[in-house]
């Protein structure tokens, strides 16, 4: 596996993208934090800034400013609410059955926890925000690699040849991030590389947005490195027939129509593209998750870096905050021993799929202490039990350098997803074949040293939305798994406060799409309000 891709070098160099950005990102309120004025002519002198400059489009998914964590190149909007993993991290598993955040004057996570979210959210406005600024940055490298601008500066044919798969890169990071926008929100402002720079945006619906990122992804693949053959931390083939089979499988949610025969085709080739379970469940959230076992595993991750990618981001929240305020058990995980002081606990429905026949399965890193496993008052960081999933410890015994920020990485995409996505594909219909799908879900039971396999009479969806809990906690899947299966809104399965209800109590269909954010309604006309908000 080649080294980490050196993401945070190049990060001030979206600077000089943002200025040269203007109604496209008006909507986003960026500001630059300098006198930069363009992008191109002497930026572009040293042929090496193009790779940076695309660095900086992935920079985007793990930094929110340029002077360090705490800064944030969107206007108003703080870094602690717009760093994308974090706040994917909020839009899909905290809004739903497995985690609590216990201080909520945390701007924003009351709502997203208790379902009781508005259009005024600013985890909300920083999803939507931080998402178009990828998109953003993605259209401005695009315009400045076009043929006619490398024939002006007289781009050597080396250099070039390597722009082909930069331009699919960027291409693949905006697909993603229009993904998101269409699980999350229903809705985006849409710009590509050739849309007008004074113009405003158009506001796209799901059907064109899926229809977008569909046929973006299908005319990348030739352009791409074969599955696990870039530079770690950057997109290859298997990352876009990732986001195919993910948008395939939901495809009934997103635009009515059933695609389980594309999710298992993309699912067949991702499996046969050289990816393998790591040795170890655990080592996917270890602080060496880019040099362990893991790299076989991971198929995307988001770069975190204890020294130069500080950031506060999905995986140094989750050690930090599963850190218990009675236990202390942080210096286990290499952060510091009161972490966060019970900032994260998990709620009972979670604890509840380890119970008997998982007490000593890999996957289960729950630890109760004698503390009760309902949380009757969410301010009480003493009740619901901690998960120690994630850490700042490597595999080989030693620690990540800082004991606040973390050297994990955030394990986006990984290969068992893919598992679990084949086995639902086949048994919505996708084909495929039962044994096979059999042989994946106990492939990760026996990763996890779980001896209770499955025959074949006992695979149901059911099952494995189950599996799925247990196997991708905490890894940003649950809401969209929870509306797949029509268990998100309603009252056929309740959790703990869903809804803002200590027990749980329904949630009204339009739930299953965030609202837009009343800023980006104001700035953008084109957009409309979701149904309900």
């Amino acid at each position: 596996m080649n080294t980490r891709f050196k993401i945070h070098d190049t990060f001030g160099l979206i600077l000089l993208l943002v200025v040269t950005l203007t109604s496209c990102t008006d909507d986003l309120n960026i500001t630059p934090k300098d006198d930069q004025t363009t992008l191109g002519g002497d930026l572009f002198q040293n042929e090496g800034a193009y790779k940076q400059v695309l660095a900086g489009i992935y920079a985007n998914l793990a930094l929110t400013g340029t002077d360090g964590p705490e800064s944030s190149n969107l206007k108003g909007i703080d870094a602690g609410t717009s760093q994308f993993g974090r706040v994917l991290l909020y839009t899909q598993t905290l809004s739903a059955d497995q985690m609590i955040w216990s201080y909520e004057n945390d701007p924003g996570t009351r709502e997203i926890q208790r379902n009781i979210w508005t259009s005024q959210n600013p985890l909300l406005l920083g999803m939507f925000s931080r998402a178009h600024l990828s998109v953003a940055l993605a259209n401005s490298f695009l315009r400045e690699t076009t043929d006619g601008a490398l024939d002006a500066r007289g781009v050597s044919a080396n250099t070039r040849s390597e722009i082909v798969a930069y331009r699919a890169e960027a291409r693949l990071l905006r697909a993603m991030a229009y993904y998101y926008m269409m699980d999350l929100f229903g809705q985006a402002n849409f710009s590509d590389e050739n849309t007008p720079i004074n113009s405003q945006p158009e506001a796209y619906n799901r059907v064109q947005l899926f229809d977008f990122v569909e046929s973006e992804l299908l005319a990348i693949e030739n352009d791409l490195p074969a599955p696990g053959q870039n530079e770690y931390g950057r997109a290859d083939k298997g990352v876009a027939y990732m986001l195919l089979a993910k948008i395939y499988l939901n495809a009934e949610v997103y635009i009515n129509e059933a695609h389980y025969a594309e999710c298992l085709t993309y699912c067949e080739r991702i499996i046969s593209g050289g990816y393998q379970l790591a040795d170890s469940y655990l080592h996917n959230f270890m602080a060496d998750n880019n040099t362990n076992s893991a790299t076989k595993e991971i198929i995307f991750p988001i770069v975190s870096d204890g020294i130069t990618v500080q950031n506060y981001g999905p995986t140094t929240v989750m050690i930090n905050g599963s850190v218990g305020s009675i236990e202390q058990n942080g210096s286990e995980v290499g952060v510091g021993a009161g972490g966060w002081g019970g900032a994260l606990r998990v709620r009972k429905q979670l604890a509840d799929l380890f119970g008997a026949g998982f007490n000593n399965d890999d996957r289960n890193t729950i630890i109760s202490a004698g503390r009760p496993i309902e949380i009757t008052d969410i301010s009480d960081r003493d009740t619901g039990y901690i998960l120690q999933k994630y850490s700042n410890a490597t595999s080989t015994g030693d620690f990540g350098p800082d004991q606040t920020f973390v050297d994990t990485d955030f394990p986006l995409f990984r290969l068992a997803d893919v598992y679990l996505m084949y086995a639902e594909a086949h048994l919505r219909g996708g084909g495929g074949t039962l044994s096979a799908a059999v042989d994946y879900f106990n492939n990760l039971r026996t990763r996890a040293n779980n001896p209770n396999t499955i025959t074949s009479g006992e695979l149901t969806l059911d099952l494995i939305l189950d599996e799925r809990a247990r196997e991708l906690h905490w890894e940003a899947h649950r809401r969209q798994d929870l509306i797949r299966y029509g268990r998100f809104t309603g009252g056929s399965y309740n959790w703990v406060w869903k809804g803002n209800g200590s027990n749980g109590i329904s949630l009204p269909a339009h739930f299953n799409l965030y609202p837009i954010p009343v800023g980006s309604l104001a700035a953008n006309p084109n957009l409309e309000q979701n149904p309900g908000y």
